[in-house]
């Protein structure tokens, strides 16, 4: 979605509008299953570690997760780990 949105040369409204569709869609199906789990796999995995940076652009990618609550609660947690910050501080 960023790269249409953000990157293209040409702004093509079908191409940010399927990729927008499609990452808000994920949030929800992740959202579905932290509403089960504190935890993507249910205990703090690889596939948390992998998620979270790509959840963690939301606001980069212009969408907000006011209205997926299990997705933001698990994001502020990961946020707040240690580990997880000394890996995003690699990214700025």
């Amino acid at each position: 979605m960023s790269h249409f949105r953000k990157f293209a040369k040409e702004q093509i409204p079908y191409a940010i509008a399927r990729y927008e569709n499609e990452t808000l869609r994920l949030f929800g199906v992740l959202d579905g299953q932290l509403e089960k789990h504190e935890f993507i796999a249910g205990d703090y995995s690889i596939a948390d570690m992998a998620t979270y940076p790509w959840v963690a652009a939301y606001e980069y990618l212009g969408v907000t997760l006011d209205q997926y609550s299990h997705l933001k609660r698990w994001t502020e947690t990961l946020q707040n780990r240690p580990a997880v910050q000394k890996g995003m501080a690699i990214l700025s």
